[in-house]
């Protein structure tokens, strides 16, 4: 088990701070750098710029200190037998700075943390364990990618919130082009953003989520498939068959069939997902 020795969300030190542990924490230390700071590891000075991160090894000589007051970090202890063959597994970069994709995701999970070390209980433990080993998993992830330009890269928390809206309200009408407005881009640089953040274009995951929301229903509701064709955006059910074939690969009547092995299976296999050209409305009558 991971167990957390001590955890900070949000410390303000206004008038700077000098962090020096000539022989290591002890135990394993994780730092969100929420202003710039200087680092020294090992004797090797480096910056560590704003919404970068680090964990230091439990014998690692380290020191950090603000670049100019304020300085502002996250931060974290953490120990157990467990956790360096689990850092050795995920190949998660340790005793160098590496800049946070999602700064506010990692400060939220270590406010979670905070709050559950805090209130206590008797999941505790377990729950603790869970949140750090699903941060630092999420982070290597995320480091393994493929990086992305500097450009692209600051538009990942907004692009990920506007995803998210797209699969947790499908119901909603859209046009490419509102949605490019949302965030001040035009729709071409919009298209080519989010294609470079996610892998596939905007229409598909509009697309994408308003399938999802209608598999849901037709498992769990008994509502009919045109009445579905409504909750999910769609202006008639004509095209909701029409699309739902095209990409699930059989009808919503044949899919609602408990017998059926969709039911249990991914709506298309890894790789043979169907590409709808950029034209392609989600709507029906719509086109972006």
């Amino acid at each position: 088990m991971i167990r957390l020795l001590s955890c900070g969300y949000h410390y303000v030190h206004r008038d700077g701070i000098v962090i020096d542990r000539p022989t290591g924490a002890g135990n394993y230390a994780f730092v969100l750098f929420k202003s710039d700071a200087e680092i020294v590891v090992r004797g090797h000075g480096a910056a560590a710029s704003k919404n970068s991160f680090i964990l230091f090894q439990p014998s690692t000589p380290h020191l950090y200190r603000d670049a100019e007051p304020p300085f502002v970090n996250d931060w974290f202890h953490c120990e157990g037998d467990e956790l360096a063959p689990f850092l050795a597994r995920l190949r998660f970069p340790l005793d160098q700075p590496v800049r946070a994709a999602d700064p506010s995701a990692i400060s939220r999970s270590i406010m979670d943390m905070q709050n559950v070390h805090r209130m206590g209980g008797p999941l505790r433990e377990e729950i603790v364990d869970l949140d750090i080993r699903c941060l630092l998993a999420k982070l290597s992830d995320w480091q393994q990618r493929a990086p992305l330009p500097e450009a692209t890269d600051r538009y990942f928390r907004p692009f990920a919130e506007l995803r998210t809206r797209l699969y947790s309200e499908p119901q909603t009408h859209v046009t490419v082009e509102s949605l490019a407005a949302g965030v001040n881009l035009s729709k071409s640089y919009f298209q080519h953003l989010y294609k470079d953040l996610f892998g596939c274009s905007v229409v598909h995951d509009m697309i994408q989520g308003r399938l999802e929301q209608a598999k849901y229903l037709l498992r769990s509701s008994s509502y009919s498939v045109a009445a579905i064709a409504d909750m999910c955006g769609y202006d008639n059910d004509t095209h909701f068959m029409r699309q739902f074939k095209k990409f699930v690969g059989v009808t919503p009547s044949r899919f609602r069939k408990p017998d059926h092995s969709a039911l249990a299976a991914p709506s298309y296999p890894p790789g043979l997902t169907p590409s709808p050209a950029s034209h392609t409305s989600p709507h029906g009558s719509r086109r972006e």
